[in-house]
């Protein structure tokens, strides 16, 4: 049971060498944020703690977050539209342990359609590579957007994913030769987990990568990502494929990017 809401003292510390954090709501569209962090690698959580709608009708934070000292973290959410229909996406910082979270900018122009889920990566201390899920019409893709003021304004650069079937939210990692790693489901046939790199700070991707397209339906993807010290990357993400029956499962894949 998950206990009452309360306020942030603050006093949380980022920088724990076992610090995790989620931000959760209880809509799709235009909800009330929750912020629990665990300094258990989430054994154990305390929260939730009340995060602002930053004056629009409510948010639908998706756990995605930058680190950047002990009481100062940097959140990529999303808010309703001023309709009330989802969505644009955005960036709060707090430099308190919590106990505040600041408004910093919108990361992209409101959408026509919906533009949601954002994935970042710090580059350097000024450099913030985003990626969001967008989709208007028939139409659903991946889009990049980049920072070069720590988050204070932003710019549109590519498609880093021009088709994602239905949509699907990025992941991004930074490999360890310097390339980006986005990755994500791939809701139409055939239907799969893919992957594309960029060799130049998200300016320009790779055509995708299939790392499997065996999946039964579109209800596949979210996929988050890590690379190991030998280099491969582990994908996790839910999938359904005939094998296993109608029931979604939680799967990985351990993949090595090809070389540069």
């Amino acid at each position: 049971m998950i206990p009452p809401m309360r306020e942030s003292e603050g006093g949380i510390d980022f920088t724990h060498p076992d610090f995790a954090l989620t931000v959760r709501t209880n809509s799709i569209h235009a909800g009330i944020g929750r912020v629990f962090y665990s300094y258990d690698r989430g054994r154990s959580w305390d929260g939730p703690f009340r995060l602002p709608s930053f004056d629009t009708p409510g948010i639908a934070p998706r756990t995605d977050y930058i680190v950047d000292g002990k009481e100062t973290c940097t959140l990529f959410i999303t808010a309703a539209k001023p309709n009330g229909k989802e969505g644009r996406p955005l960036c709060v910082r707090t430099t308190d342990g919590g106990k505040t979270w600041k408004f910093l900018s919108w990361i992209a122009p409101e959408p026509e359609g919906f533009s949601t889920m954002p994935a970042s990566l710090r580059l350097s201390e000024t450099d913030i590579l985003v990626t969001v899920r967008d989709h208007l019409g028939p139409r659903r893709w991946i889009a990049t957007y980049l920072s070069t003021d720590n988050g204070a304004s932003w710019d549109h650069q590519n498609d880093a994913v021009a088709d994602t079937g239905v949509g699907n939210p990025p992941a991004m990692i930074q490999l360890q030769d310097g390339r980006i790693c986005l990755l994500y489901g791939y809701r139409a046939e055939p239907y799969s987990i893919r992957a594309v790199l960029s060799s130049d700070g998200g300016r320009t991707w790779s055509d995708p990568v299939t790392l499997r397209d065996d999946g039964a339906s579109r209800d596949i993807g979210y996929v988050r990502a890590v690379e190991r010290p030998d280099g491969k990357v582990v994908a996790v993400y839910y999938f359904t494929d005939e094998a296993s029956g109608p029931e979604r499962y939680i799967g990985a894949t351990i993949w090595s990017p090809p070389p540069r």
